[in-house]
């Protein structure tokens, strides 16, 4: 019977192991990969329901398609379209924007879960 336990053990830790280094690139609003050119790019994956209007990235719009790549610099950008998010881009990536989703943390309070927005 403990032998079966480690082996079981061990299952789960390789599988786990095997999970959070798949979600390296994984970041809150999107995910990236390194640009083949060094530089870095920004493609928009998800437009909001693509009812709001055209998307503004720092202020202006953005003239690329969805799913097309296009130069930004590295650093936080804002990205607005029915609500204005802040992200931040690292430097020589695609950059893949697909989650407009609120940030919420989870504190207990009297035995309780409360949703806080964080935006």
């Amino acid at each position: 019977m403990r032998q079966f336990q480690i082996t079981v053990l061990s299952f789960i830790l390789v599988g786990l192991s095997v999970l959070s280094s798949g979600c390296r690139d994984r970041h809150l609003r999107g995910s990236t990969k390194p640009s083949e050119d060094g530089k870095t790019y920004l493609s928009i994956v998800d437009d909001n329901g693509g009812k709001c209007g055209p998307i503004l990235v720092d202020g202006k719009v953005w003239q690329y398609e969805l799913n097309e790549a296009g130069p930004i610099s590295p650093g936080t950008h804002t990205i607005e379209c029915g609500t204005k998010i802040e992200f931040t881009i690292p430097d020589s990536v695609i950059f893949r924007f697909d989650y407009w989703g609120r940030k919420y943390v989870y504190p207990l309070q009297k035995g309780n879960i409360k949703q806080i927005p964080m935006d």
